[in-house]
C-alpha cells in the first residue's frame, strides 16, 4: 500500500473542512445511538414507564462498557494507522489482531463482574424493585455479547485506518436497519415485550461485526490468525494505549451514573424521562460528536506545517461550527418538542423534562461541543493528560454537586439544570486552557516521530526496535 502525504486541510476553507469532516463522520456516530433511541421508542409503545426506566438504568451500565470498548479501539487505531502510515503492512494486521484479542478478553471479564453482581450495581444506580429486575434481565441478555460490541469497534478502527471512511460506515448503519426491523417483530408480533429489544440489539450487534469484519478482510487482510503469544508480546503497548483512553472514556458513564443516582430519587417517570433525554442527546448532536475526531486532524496537518495562524483559525471555527449547529438543532427541538414527547408517550413528569431539555436545556449542548474541540487540540498538540484530568473533573466535581444541590432546590429539573451548569463551569476553563496551548504550543513537532509525546513514552519505539532487531 503505497502512502501519501496529502494535508489537504492546509489549504482552503477551514470552516468547510470542520462542517464536511463533522457531518460525514457523523453518519455512522448516529446510526450507532439511533440504535439505542429506536429501542427505547418502541419498549415506551408498551405503555408502562417502569420499562423505560429500567431501560435507563440498564443504559447507564451499557453505557460503562461501551466506554472501555470505544477506549480499548483507539488502541488498534493508534497502533494500527502508524503501522500502515510506515508501509508496514505485517505489523498493522499483527496489531489489529493482538488488539482485537484484548478487546475479546476484556469484554468477557468485565461482564463477568457486572453480570455476578448485578443487583449491587443497579442497586448503586438507585434502581430498586420490579424496575431493577426489568433492567437486570435486559442486561442479561445483551451484556453477554459485549464481545461482539467490542470486536466490531476495533475492526471499524482498522477500516479507517486504511482510509476506508465509507466502508467503516456501512457496518453501525446496517446494524441500525437490523435493530429497527427486529424491534417491532420481536416485542409486538412475538409479544416478547422488553426481552425483544434486548435481542433485537444483540442481533443487530452481530450484523455490524459482519459488515465490519467482511471488507477488512476481503480488501486490506486486516488480521493474522489469533495466537496467544501475539497477545503477550503486544500486550505492553496495546494495553498502555488503551488504559488511557479507556480512563478517559470512563469518566462520562461515571457522569452519567451520578446524574442517574440523583434522579431515580424523584421516581420512575423522572429516571424515565432522563432515559429518552440520554439517548436522544447523541442522536441529535452527533455532529458534535463526531466533531472531536474531526477536528483533531485539521488541527494536526497545520500544527505539523507549522502555521499556527491556521491553528488558531481552526479552533475558532470549530466553535464557532459548534455554536451554529447547537442552535439550529435546539430550535428544531423546540418545535417539535410536542410530537417527541408523544413519540415515547411521555406523560406528566416524564413530558416536564423532555420539554425542559429541548428548551432551553439543549442549548447547553454548545458547552460540550467545546469540551470536545477543546480535548481533541490537547490531544493534538501533545498533552492527552489534560483532555484525562478535564473528563473526570467535568463528570465528578462538575457534575455531583451541581446535581445534588440543583435536585435540592428544583426537584428533578434541578438535576438537569445543575449538570448543565457544571458543564458552563468546565467548558469555560477547557476553552481557555485550549486557546492557552495554542498560543504557546510545545515544541515538539519535530520529535514526535522519535519518542510520541502526544501518544505516550518510549515503550512502543523499544518494542518497535526490538522487533525490527530480529527478535519477532
Amino acid at each position: 500500500m503505497t502512502t501519501e502525504n496529502n494535508a489537504v486541510f492546509t489549504t482552503g476553507s477551514i470552516m468547510r473542512h470542520v462542517s464536511v469532516s463533522s457531518f460525514t463522520a457523523s453518519i455512522g456516530l448516529m446510526a450507532i445511538y439511533a440504535v439505542d433511541l429506536i429501542d427505547l421508542i418502541f419498549i415506551s409503545m408498551l405503555g408502562y414507564e417502569v420499562l423505560a426506566a429500567a431501560a435507563g438504568y440498564a443504559s447507564a451500565l451499557m453505557f460503562f462498557t461501551s466506554a472501555i470498548n470505544i477506549g480499548v479501539s483507539v488502541a488498534a487505531g493508534v497502533l494500527a494507522s502508524r503501522s500502515i502510515g510506515s508501509g508496514d503492512k505485517l505489523e498493522a494486521r499483527e496489531y489489529a489482531t493482538s488488539t482485537a484479542m484484548f478487546s475479546v478478553l476484556t469484554s468477557i471479564i468485565i461482564p463477568l463482574i457486572l453480570l455476578s453482581n448485578i443487583k449491587f450495581f443497579l442497586g448503586l444506580l438507585g434502581a430498586e424493585g420490579k424496575v431493577a429486575e426489568l433492567a437486570a434481565t435486559y442486561l442479561w441478555i445483551i451484556i453477554p455479547f459485549t464481545w461482539v460490541s467490542g470486536l466490531s469497534m476495533v475492526t471499524v478502527t482498522v477500516l479507517r485506518g486504511y482510509g476506508e471512511n465509507r466502508l467503516a460506515m456501512f457496518p453501525s448503519l446496517f446494524g441500525a436497519v437490523t435493530n429497527a426491523v427486529l424491534d417491532p417483530i420481536l416485542i409486538f408480533g412475538l409479544n416478547m415485550g422488553m426481552e425483544g429489544a434486548a435481542w433485537a440489539t444483540v442481533a443487530a450487534r452481530f450484523v455490524t461485526l459482519g459488515f465490519a469484519l467482511y471488507p477488512a478482510m476481503r480488501r486490506h487482510n486486516a488480521f493474522v490468525a489469533p495466537k496467544l503469544r501475539l497477545l503477550w508480546r503486544d500486550y505492553q503497548p496495546v494495553s498502555y494505549f488503551a488504559f488511557r483512553a479507556v480512563l478517559t472514556n470512563v469518566a462520562t458513564p461515571i457522569g452519567t451514573a451520578i446524574v442517574t443516582r440523583e434522579m431515580s430519587k424523584f421516581g420512575p417517570e423522572a429516571v424515565a424521562g432522563m432515559a429518552v433525554i440520554g439517548r436522544l442527546t447523541p442522536v441529535a448532536f452527533s455532529v458534535i460528536w463526531a466533531l472531536a475526531g474531526a477536528i483533531g486532524p485539521i488541527i494536526g496537518q497545520n500544527f505539523g506545517a507549522g502555521d499556527m495562524e491556521r491553528v488558531k483559525r481552526a479552533y475558532v471555527d470549530a466553535l464557532k461550527f459548534v455554536a451554529i449547529y447547537v442552535l439550529f438543532i435546539t430550535l428544531v427541538l423546540l418545535v417539535f418538542r410536542g410530537p417527541i414527547a408523544a413519540l415515547f408517550g411521555a406523560e406528566n413528569l416524564t413530558k416536564s423534562l423532555i420539554f425542559l431539555f429541548c428548551f432551553p436545556l439543549a442549548l447547553a449542548s454548545f458547552f460540550n461541543g467545546a469540551i470536545f474541540v477543546a480535548s481533541a487540540s490537547f490531544n493534538t498538540l501533545g498533552r492527552p493528560s489534560y483532555s484525562t484530568w478535564l473528563s473526570w473533573g467535568q463528570n465528578t466535581l462538575g457534575t455531583w454537586p451541581f446535581v445534588v444541590v440543583g435536585g435540592m432546590l428544583l426537584g428533578a429539573q434541578g438535576v438537569l439544570i445543575g449538570q448543565a451548569i457544571g458543564s458552563v463551569v468546565f467548558a469555560s476553563i477547557a476553552i481557555w486552557l485550549g486557546w492557552r496551548l495554542i498560543n504557546n504550543p510545545p515544541d515538539n513537532r519535530g520529535v514526535l516521530r522519535h519518542h510520541h509525546p502526544v501518544f505516550g513514552h518510549g515503550s512502543l519505539i523499544a518494542h518497535t526496535l526490538h522487533k525490527h532487531a530480529g527478535h519477532r
